[in-house]
């Protein structure tokens, strides 16, 4: 009974068989011309209207009906009505990635729109959405570097730690070093084949604990591959600035240190890329998904239940008890 409520799951294995249900319209056709019967002249029909109408010529269409849901169950036992039960096993050679962003000050700057921070946040998500089968943890650095969200499978908790993002949930500044360093300590253990960190910052390090150089070398003994993303135009860029008579915004120097970012890709086996707007950012983030792509081997298999029988079943009982009602009951109106 579960297999015939689940039609989901239900497959023809000759579908063209139901082109005979054209046949029924034909046949509601040829009912309703009914028989020729001998004509016999009378005066007046008054006496024969007044005659009650019998209970079999009433209930007589029911043999029509009966007949063709005989020929519909016929139809559809033809078509051979199957139910499916696939079991699909799927092995995948998952990436764990690391997402380093930068959160300091100068993420505000508004050659992005409608500011770095923002751009950064978005092509992020979308990143996420794209990558269900990875691990991916999310590192936040300015003054210091901070935890946000360990390696994890569960993407909406990463997506809502993502969406919390802004600018003072640390110290100000740009510390690198740390940021590159405690995204390392997230994939140290990591026993997946590849392990990727994407470090996008805005700026040149200048605090922290670690250096660059050093959280490099931890890096590379630890076989991580790093991509670097530069993020901020050329030139200037309007940033807002908090002063004692409120927030102003005025123009400053994009300084981000590519020879850092570019040695940093280089030695351990990633790509820097430089992004300058909001389309450049989402380009970077599209080829990494494409160069960093998750092998999944999936295997199916197939199996079928006949249903026809029942049907079959059904026609047989349905043309049986027209003939028996037609050759019984209703045998005087045949």
């Amino acid at each position: 009974m579960k297999a015939f409520l689940d039609w989901k799951h239900i497959t023809f294995a000759h579908p063209y068989f139901f082109a005979l249900l054209l046949i029924i319209p034909f046949m509601v056709w040829w009912q309703s011309r009914g028989r020729k019967n001998p004509v016999l002249r009378m005066t007046t029909l008054g006496g024969i209207k007044s005659l009650p109408t019998g209970a079999k010529a009433r209930f007589r269409p029911a043999l029509f009906v009966l007949r063709v849901l005989a020929l519909v169950m016929l139809i559809v036992a033809l078509a051979r009505p199957q139910s499916t039960n696939t079991t699909i096993n799927s092995d995948t050679d998952g990436i764990d990635l690391v997402l380093g962003v930068d959160i300091s000050g100068s993420m505000l700057a508004e050659d992005f729109k409608p500011n770095r921070m923002e751009a950064a946040k978005k092509v992020a998500l979308d990143f996420v959405d794209k990558r269900p089968s990875d691990r991916i943890g999310l590192v936040i650095f300015s003054g210091e570097s901070f935890t946000m969200c360990p390696v994890t499978i569960d993407h909406n908790v990463l997506k809502e730690q993502i969406m919390s993002l802004k600018s003072g949930m640390v110290t100000d500044g740009t510390a690198i070093g740390d940021g590159l360093a405690t995204s390392v300590d997230k994939l140290r253990y990591s026993k997946a084949k590849s392990k990727v960190i994407i470090l996008m910052t805005d700026g040149e390090n200048n605090c922290g604990k670690i250096s660059p150089l050093t959280a490099l070398e931890i890096a590379k003994a630890y076989k991580l591959k790093v991509y670097t993303i530069g993020v901020g135009t050329q030139g200037q860029a309007m940033i807002p600035m908090q002063t004692p008579m409120g927030t102003i915004k005025q123009m400053m120097d994009v300084n981000i240190d590519e020879p850092l970012l570019k040695q940093i890709a280089g030695q351990t086996g990633g790509k820097y890329f430089r992004a300058t707007n909001n389309n450049s950012l989402k380009t970077i983030y599209d080829e990494i998904d494409k160069m960093e792509k998750t092998s999944i081997e999936v295997t199916s298999f197939k199996r079928y239940a006949e249903l026809f029988f029942p049907f079959a079943m059904l026609a047989v009982i349905f043309l049986s008890l027209e003939l028996l009602l037609r050759y019984t009951v209703f045998k005087s109106l045949t």
